[in-house]
């Protein structure tokens, strides 16, 4: 991975995309706002490149404290945890804009590993270590193929057990492969197949 490349493609799109998204930011914050008492934005602890931790800041979807009740990091479809305003941005990604300013601090990348929640990376063992190379990402490879991540844990029993086992392992299979065949036309597709709602 030529990482020069894809900081300076970062760099790039992440001034598009302040640009761009600046009037839909502020219109979704003043909404998210006046709906559901509680601040804007949703500030978290993630995990991030080389095992470090950041703030990772994201639209607030979820009602005050709700990180704090017994469904924990997992979220299915239908959470009651969710806001009304939540459920249309999480359903969209919208919820993800914020994390611009993540591209922008030099935290995340556009393309990458969504951001696991502090603990995940204790799971990691030999070469899948491999994958805390990677800055996290708003969207990339893993993030497409379970685009449907909350409806798929609703038809489990276990879904803390279902995510930990199955999901999880196979999103660092597949992100060890978009790491080892990165190309700039690469991420260039899977940020089109984003917007686009394509799986990848």
């Amino acid at each position: 991975m030529n990482k020069i490349k894809k900081k300076i493609f970062d760099i790039c799109f992440v001034i598009f995309g302040v640009i761009f998204f600046s009037p839909v930011i502020i219109v979704l914050s003043i909404i998210i706002k006046i709906t559901s008492k509680g601040p804007i934005f949703y500030i978290a602890p993630r995990v991030g490149k080389s095992g470090k931790h950041f703030n990772m800041i994201k639209f607030r979807s979820m009602y005050v404290n709700a990180d704090k009740e017994l469904e924990g990091s997992v979220t299915v479809k239908g959470d009651r945890r969710i806001t009304p305003i939540g459920k249309f941005l999480r359903k969209y990604k919208l919820d993800e804009l914020p994390e611009l300013i993540n591209i922008l601090k030099g935290e995340m990348s556009f393309v990458g590993p969504r951001p696991d929640v502090p603990g995940y990376a204790d799971h990691l063992k030999g070469d899948d270590r491999r994958v805390l190379e990677l800055k996290p990402g708003i969207t990339g490879p893993a993030t497409l193929k379970y685009s449907n991540e909350e409806e798929l844990l609703t038809k489990v029993n276990n879904p803390i057990k279902y995510n930990n086992e199955v999901i999880f392992p196979d999103k660092v299979r597949i992100n060890l492969e978009y790491m080892d065949n990165w190309s700039l036309w690469l991420d260039i597709k899977i940020i089109f197949r984003t917007i686009f709602r394509k799986n990848y």
